[in-house]
């Protein structure tokens, strides 16, 4: 085995070990599916900058909570990858990280805008303003670092506004297999973001956040070619999948403390 893959077998058994106390082989994976909405995340301050290069060594990653298993409201067949999924904040970006257990990683799309979703994809749905909850923004995000965003507007009379963009999204990702060759089994893949909250600012009640300031969110997870499954943090009533659903996002709250890496070993 390489260093660098190595590495990355090394820092993903770090990031799982970090989320809890329970192995993730036997208490994730395993997991029946459930429609149970979460409880509220708390978004720790970085404590340290956060370097988007689709790597998640810093201190700060380490820190931070998992949101918790993902679920498969709409499980019918095959293997649960699941995902481990982990949200910081600085004055200036929400900055979410992704491993995605994946035994056939596929992706070909990379312009913004495109059909990622087509590809092994992650997202991030939020309506950033609790008094206007149906007001919620999409952005979707490839293995291969495309992304599309979009805004919808609380009234239904309103269309949605194809162009509004998150200027200055940074996104990078990294993979530990083979891109679109399911003729061997991958490993997982890492995504990387860091949102401005000036995107959202023509909504949200603050930019940036203020501490204890409480945003509906959910974070997604489908796409691929081989063995698509549609899973989420907060899981999707409806009878069939469908992400475009605010009212079943889940409740994350804005913390103004760091979680240091010393208050994560004292739990164990």
């Amino acid at each position: 085995m390489s260093s660098p893959r190595r590495c990355f077998f090394i820092l993903f058994a770090i990031l799982l070990s970090a989320t809890s106390v329970v192995p993730i082989t036997a208490r994730l994976l395993k997991a029946a599916p459930r429609k149970v909405k979460p409880a509220p995340y708390t978004i720790y301050r970085s404590a340290t900058p956060i370097t988007i290069d689709g790597k998640l060594d810093e201190p700060g990653w380490f820190a931070a909570p998992s949101v918790g298993e993902f679920q498969f409201a709409w499980y019918k067949s095959g293997k649960r990858e699941q995902t481990v999924a982990k949200l910081l904040w600085d004055d200036k970006n929400l900055n979410v990280s992704f491993i995605c257990q994946d035994a056939h990683i596929a992706g070909t799309r990379t312009k913004h805008d495109s059909d990622v979703w087509e590809d092994d994809c992650v997202e991030v749905f939020t309506a950033p303003n609790p008094d206007l909850p149906m007001a919620y923004f999409n952005i979707e995000m490839s293995v291969r670092g495309a992304h599309l965003d979009g805004y919808h507007p609380s009234k239904k009379s309103t269309p949605l506004e194809t162009n509004w963009n998150a200027e200055g999204i940074q996104i990078k990702s990294s993979v530990v297999g083979t891109l679109n060759d399911d003729a061997d089994t991958d490993s997982f893949w890492i995504l990387e973001a860091a949102i401005p909250f000036d995107a959202f600012a023509h909504v949200a009640k603050h930019t940036p956040p203020q501490p204890d300031d409480v945003w509906h969110l959910n974070l997604n997870r489908l796409g691929g070619d081989t063995n698509i499954q549609y899973s989420q943090w907060s899981p999707g009533t409806s009878a069939v999948p469908q992400y475009h659903r605010p009212q079943d996002f889940g409740r994350v709250i804005f913390s103004a403390a760091t979680r240091p890496v010393q208050e994560v070993r004292d739990t164990k």
